[in-house]
């Protein structure tokens, strides 16, 4: 795997990369990586130090002749989405990636890449690591925590940097120029419910599965299944014909990931079973034609399994279908002013049984903060008909766009230089670091870009080899006419 990954193109960030996948680095548990950062800089006698939340700086002095070019910072994040398959045994917090390349892609076995945002890291470390690229004074700043909670960004000191330029290599779509981001708020919701002792009949398990999942910002308006969704919609189908108990429902797992999978466990007698299993099947060919063109290897699965000892409460289980299929999932306004732009959204995230509850957990985003709001006032709203406990997030801020960057003239005249073309400028539905920092740094000159990746934040994550070179180009070339 290493080998392979460091013979390719540009060979000094693919070794970084190739270093990056092999440490452990989940959400709020970045400790090995910031280690092998604060390492890194300290053995190249560069400046180097990390703030009180975690974040690690690293300064670097301009070339010759570049000694009067402002300070330029270069960031992106420590963290990964840790998601895998169900069959696949893998530990995030001590195994490495196992990436392999395939056909011009670099993939992982069965679990996320971390290319969100190893591969940004890994061009700033090849940056910062060479004695022949010209720039002015750099300094970089890698943030923990971005991908559950933008935890690091929020934290970062309004002292610490002393750039007023920041050149974010988070975004995944190369040859696109992004100067806004929507602003995001999580909405939780808490069912409790009583146990009790499972009637008379049979056990059955419903799996849905094969689902692509995806961001749920960039992904949302692709048209992919929640599988939250599928579930609740089959149960409360079946719960119109049909007496069952319900004894577990639990799907999806990270709020900023459309969920892949879920699955229930319910008790019937073995007249109601049969025609359960009856229904399912029947609901498996139907909902697959219905996303057949957008998730083709969705599959709904149901199988006798033993009997559960406790079932949930009736008045509960009524309560959780119905709130599960009156909560929103998905598009909510697409923008007035950009073509094609998702404004508002929100995403039905993870269903789980946790200290006798169900939690649900929601995440909204627009780039409009009153229409955010909204977003997560509608979802509260449902979970108090339901009576439940109801908290909404700290949430983070969008990043208005400034069609007046000097920055952005700078990137796009690059750009049309290197490649002959134009890039393309816009705003994105996902949240981006760049909201938050921009908050602390007033006036500070903003823009995301990175090389092309897709299926972010699921196993079937992957980056393309050949915009690496191409995006770590535009990068030192923006750097040399900074």
């Amino acid at each position: 795997m290493k080998e392979d990954l460091m013979a390719l193109e540009p060979k000094e960030v693919f070794k970084y990369f190739s270093q990056i996948l092999e440490i452990p680095r989940p959400s709020k548990k970045e400790g090995k990586i910031r280690d092998y950062l604060l390492n890194w800089g300290n053995t190249r006698g560069l400046e180097t130090f990390r703030d009180e939340i975690g974040n690690v700086i690293i300064r670097k002095n301009a070339t010759k002749g570049y000694e009067n070019k402002p300070w330029v910072c270069l960031q992106g994040h420590m963290d990964m989405v840790c998601e895998k398959n169900n069959d696949k045994v893998f530990d995030f917090e001590k195994d490495s990636i196992e990436a392999y390349i395939d056909n011009g892609w670099v993939k992982a076995k069965g679990t996320t890449l971390g290319a969100d945002c190893g591969i940004g890291v890994a061009m700033i470390l090849a940056i910062l690591d060479s004695d022949d690229i010209e720039h002015g004074n750099i300094e970089a700043l890698f943030t923990v925590d971005e991908e559950t909670g933008l935890t690091g960004a929020n934290a970062l000191g309004e002292d610490t940097l002393k750039s007023r330029i920041l050149i974010n290599l988070d975004s995944e779509d190369e040859g696109e120029l992004f100067i806004g981001c929507a602003g995001g708020k999580d909405t939780l919701g808490k069912i409790p419910y009583q146990k009790e002792a499972s009637p008379e009949g049979i056990g059955l398990k419903i799996c849905v599965s094969g689902l692509k999942g995806g961001h749920s910002g960039d992904d949302i308006n692709k048209g992919l299944a929640c599988a939250n969704k599928v579930l609740n919609r089959i149960l409360w189908t079946i719960n119109k014909e049909v007496d069952y108990a319900l004894s577990s429902f639990e799907g999806g797992n990270l709020r900023n990931a459309i969920a892949r999978e879920a699955k229930a466990v319910l008790v019937a007698t073995e007249k109601d079973s049969e025609e359960i299993i009856r229904m399912v099947e029947q609901y498996n060919k139907e909902i697959c034609f219905e996303f057949r063109s957008t998730e083709p290897n969705m599959s709904v699965k149901i199988e006798k399994v033993e009997k559960p000892k406790e079932v949930i409460d009736s008045m509960t289980q009524e309560d959780l279908l119905n709130v599960l299929y009156a909560i929103p999932h998905g598009v909510l306004a697409m923008s007035r002013e950009i073509p094609n732009f998702v404004e508002t959204s929100t995403n039905l995230a993870s269903v789980k049984m946790i200290d006798d509850c169900f939690v649900i957990a929601t995440s909204q985003r627009s780039s409009v903060e009153t229409a955010k709001e909204a977003a997560c006032d509608r979802n509260e709203a449902c979970f108090l008909l339901v009576g439940a406990d109801v908290s909404h997030g700290d949430g983070y801020p969008g990043w208005t766009p400034n069609p007046d960057s000097k920055i952005l003239k700078i990137a796009s005249e690059s750009y049309e230089r290197l490649f002959n073309k134009k890039p393309i400028v816009r705003a994105i539905h996902a949240g981006l670091e760049c909201g938050l920092i921009g908050e602390k740094y007033k006036g500070m000159d903003m823009i995301s870009f990175g090389p092309t990746l897709r299926g972010v934040h699921s196993p079937d994550e992957k980056l393309e080899i050949k915009t690496v070179e191409m995006c770590y180009k535009h990068t030192l070339d923006i750097l040399k006419h900074i």
